[in-house]
């Protein structure tokens, strides 16, 4: 039976950890804080995942918290005015629903799962010094934990890496209390509000610990009017300032916002990070070699809500190339060809979202534009989540966002 160490309980080091599991592999799971000790802190993300991310873990039958979470149907894209009216505004219908499970609930259940079924599980925070002797003693080391000491050894690739500082200013939210959306309130949806120059504001459903709630996400453009939360520590003080960006940017939100309360004093989460491509091999000094899963060597702006679909997609790609070497060495050539694999699939999300950072050019507003009259337009961006691929079709080149909007017109 193989040993294999797992560094990190987040989305793809557990999803992987109990993927392996179930194929029989003798798993060992470092976590540095315990799952009572997930569920009771601090919110971690937004975590919206979309089918495909989604039916990775069905397929592990992972989906535990599927029936109770809200079914997210749509999505929708809102464009503020300079006099905060909607310039724009549209939503498209998903193929398969999209759901989001608070990681802290998701997280510690995962984590009691993996234990129950016989896992070994670690609570220690690794360092470099503690991989070097497992390195030793375990057939396959993987790095799963984004943050801290470890990312050190995954050197930045600047030829994947075009930003080499935060291009947004992170600020969320955990909600009860948020009113109805009167512009679909049959179903559930994300809402991109996007504020030219300014930022975007992302609201969406969520199950976290005490039930249905609803998350109000910031992303502002550094140095620019909703950089704001940098240094507040009261969680009652980046609500209230959360509620007067958005009735200040984007009143239409805010009007459904007025009687909102936080879902507990950990529900709220302040930041920013570079989004950077790292090599995927990390060299220990003792020579040994360890793989980065996830957000470890790709880690994109949540601004494409793609961070626990990308760590979902990648624990699939490398169960799979894992499983497919069977008693074969992890060697260095593996370890290039298990994260060239997972690239695949993951550059689409890189350059997407990269360009999302940037000003949109003339051709891309005029998609977002046309998607409020065209339905099928419509329905193409918001499936570009689930699968950010299908945006080499129709979305960075002006010649072929033309030919998909005339078709679309014509089709209309």
């Amino acid at each position: 039976m193989r040993k294999i160490l797992i560094v990190g309980a987040g989305q793809s080091g557990l999803q992987l950890a109990l993927g392996l599991q179930s194929r029989g592999y003798d798993i060992t799971l470092m976590s540095n804080r315990t799952a009572d000790e997930i569920r009771s802190g601090r919110v971690m993300s937004t975590q919206c995942m979309f089918h495909t991310a989604l039916q990775h873990e069905r397929d592990l039958q992972l989906g535990f918290w599927e029936s109770q979470a809200p079914r997210i149907e749509g999505l929708g894209v809102s464009v503020a005015a300079p006099d905060s009216t909607r310039a724009v505004d549209w939503v498209g219908t998903l193929d398969g629903h999209a759901q989001s499970v608070d990681q802290r609930v998701k997280m510690a259940g995962w984590m009691e799962t993996f234990a129950q079924r016989g896992g070994q599980l670690v609570i220690h925070g690794a360092a470099v010094s503690d991989l070097d002797f497992f390195s030793r003693t375990y057939d396959l080391v993987l790095v799963s934990a984004g943050k801290g000491e470890l990312v050190s050894m995954f050197a930045r690739d600047a030829s994947r890496s075009p930003y080499d500082a935060p291009q947004r200013a992170l600020a969320v939210s955990y909600v009860h209390g948020l009113g109805p959306r009167p512009e679909h309130p049959e179903f559930d949806a994300v809402r991109c509000n996007l504020v030219p120059g300014v930022g975007e504001l992302f609201v969406m459903p969520t199950l976290t610990t005490s039930g249905r709630a609803d998350i109000l996400f910031w992303e502002g453009v550094p140095g620019g009017p909703v950089d704001v939360f940098q240094g507040i520590k009261d969680p009652a003080e980046h609500l209230a300032l959360t509620l007067e960006l958005m009735e200040r940017f984007t009143p239409w939100e805010y009007a459904r916002a007025t009687k909102v309360e936080l879902t507990d004093a950990n529900g709220t989460l302040s930041g920013r990070y570079a989004p950077t491509v790292r090599n995927p091999i990390g060299r220990l000094p003792g020579g040994g070699l360890v793989l980065g899963v996830a957000d470890v060597v790709v880690a994109n702006d949540p601004i494409t809500g793609q961070g626990s679909n990308s760590a979902s997609k990648c624990a699939a790609s490398y169960l799979d190339s894992i499983v497919s070497q069977g008693d074969q060495p992890f060697d260095e050539a593996w370890m290039r060809s298990a994260f060239d694999r997972y690239w695949d699939t993951a550059r689409h999300v890189t350059k997407w979202t990269n360009a999302m950072l940037g000003v949109p050019p003339e051709h891309v507003l005029n998609l977002i534009g046309a998607a409020g009259q065209l339905r099928p337009v419509a329905d193409r961006f918001a499936n570009g989540f689930n699968d950010p691929a299908d945006f080499e079709n129709f979305f960075y080149e002006p010649e072929k966002t033309n030919a998909f909007l005339k078709e679309a017109a014509g089709a209309a």
